[in-house]
């Protein structure tokens, strides 16, 4: 089985219905095109709001089922593509997730995944905003398969990605938006970039499935006197040997098409069988927050 995969890489403004209108205008391009899966940016809502701490952001969120959901669920059923949709989810009164809304071909929602790893850096204040996930890592069956979805920063954690891996999905997508801090661009740019696209395709190699990693574009600045996130795009598919097949642009928005072939997961994983010849016997310590010297 294969199918084609679309990355929606955008730049975001400050109107949420543009922003809404403007996905959706992808989404059905990238159906036209004979995508079978498409991947939004992490809070594609709206401009990345957690550069600064305002309590008055949390009128941004929305509860799952909500306008978002119900706009890309019509979407989906009627180009008939399954969607990933990273929201900012008010789950109660005081209590929101970044989240990602799996929503399924004929328009019902598949599952949703929570955030795991919350971040708390210098325009990164995303602990203020979101709480934890508390659902796990989890894989969700769909019209194209078994997909496995998470959220920016847990890309850099290999226990998510192997925990969703062994779940059976055949490509981890990860919504998100990382970008420069722009006094550091110059010496510290290009090292940050091939990092976070190393960390990335070495999941997919140590897993044997394929990676894709959905970012934004455009410089936003959560008030003028900021010097703001310059997003760098860049978003890609990897193959299941860590090879990049699709890539975005640096500065510039894209629909990047791919393709995901069963096959060649299942070629490469005979090749080298990391599933095999794990010792499940020998991880307990991985469970540890440091294993202290005795």
């Amino acid at each position: 089985m294969s199918y084609k995969i679309a990355l929606v890489q955008m730049a975001m403004t400050a109107d949420l219905d543009a922003n809404l209108r403007a996905a959706s205008d992808r989404i059905r391009a990238a159906a036209n095109s004979g995508a079978a899966l498409v991947c939004l940016p992490e809070l594609f809502r709206s401009q990345y709001f957690a550069q600064r701490e305002d309590a008055a952001l949390f009128d941004l969120a929305e509860p799952v089922p909500g306008p978002t959901t119900e706009a890309l669920g019509d979407l989906a059923r009627e180009v008939g593509v399954v969607v990933i949709a990273p929201i900012f989810e008010r789950r109660a009164r005081g209590l929101y997730h970044n989240t990602a809304v799996i929503i399924d071909a004929d328009g019902t929602i598949a599952g949703m995944y929570r955030k795991m790893h919350i971040p708390d850096d210098p325009a990164y204040y995303e602990k203020f905003y979101f709480a934890p996930g508390d659902l796990g890592f989890r894989a969700f069956d769909t019209r194209v398969g078994r997909v496995g979805v998470l959220v920016c920063w847990d890309q850099w954690y290999p226990e998510g990605a192997r925990l969703t891996a062994l779940q059976g999905a055949d490509v981890l997508l990860y919504p998100t938006a990382i970008g420069w801090h722009p006094h550091e661009k110059a010496a510290q740019g290009f090292t940050q970039r091939e990092a976070w696209r190393t960390v990335q395709r070495a999941h997919a190699i140590a897993n044997g499935v394929y990676v894709a990693a959905v970012n934004r574009v455009g410089h936003e600045r959560s008030d003028p006197a900021s010097p703001g996130i310059e997003f760098w795009g860049s978003s890609f598919l990897a193959d299941p040997l860590g090879a990049i097949v699709a890539e975005g642009p640096v500065d510039e928005e894209a629909v990047v098409l791919g393709e995901i072939r069963a096959e060649r997961i299942e070629e490469v994983r005979r090749g080298w069988p990391f599933l095999r010849d794990r010792r499940i016997d020998a991880y307990g310590g991985i469970s540890s927050r440091f294993l202290d010297p005795a």
